[in-house]
């Protein structure tokens, strides 16, 4: 966890290789065949058919898919991600399962480009931790939530205490529950 950890810091930008994806994506290929536990672990984020869910950060869409499911035919699904790789692998797999419902975003920097107060949930999963700007990345993600809609959020590879400080330290969310492997926290 510290050599991520510290990989992350000494690059002068968030945006990973296109080597260094190809790498994590291949890795996560492997996790999610030896350890499928990325159905069981949404159970808790409170996505329900109809939402419109921001997977901000969304890698190779390893949870956009599922989130697709979740939200149905009604519902929508925004798979940012500052990488065009992973908007890439975004687009296969929308043309591999036929998916209506997800809408790939190319990020730049911190302005998502998303229309104000769309979302429901928003999910940064492990990818908090590569974030240089906490504050401006949490504002961004505050002025795409609606009111009344959560932040789902993990530590990834740094610790929970200094998560749980970027985000309070923020100005604009509260952490309202904590589970074992992700925060929910609404705009404050």
């Amino acid at each position: 966890m510290a050599t991520v950890r510290k990989r992350v810091e000494k690059r002068d930008t968030e945006r990973m290789s296109d080597t260094s994806f190809k790498m994590m994506t291949l890795l996560m290929r492997v996790i999610d065949l030896i350890f499928p536990y990325i159905r069981k672990r949404v159970k808790g984020f409170g996505i329900q058919e109809g939402m419109t869910v921001v997977d901000y950060g969304c890698g190779p869409g390893r949870y956009t898919t599922v989130f697709a499911e979740m939200v149905g035919e009604n519902g929508k699904v925004y798979a940012a991600d500052i990488h065009e790789l992973a908007i890439e692998a975004v687009k296969k797999k929308i043309e591999k399962h036929n998916l209506r419902n997800i809408e790939p975003v190319l990020v730049d920097g911190y302005n998502s480009g998303l229309p104000d107060n769309v979302a429901d949930v928003v999910c940064a999963i492990d990818m908090f931790f590569t974030v240089k700007n906490p504050t401006e990345f949490l504002a961004e993600l505050k002025r795409i939530t609606k009111s009344d809609g959560v932040l789902v959020i993990d530590q990834g590879h740094q610790s929970r205490s200094v998560a749980k400080e970027k985000i309070l330290g923020s100005g604009c969310w509260d952490v309202v529950e904590e589970s074992k492997d992700h925060m929910k926290c609404r705009p404050c």
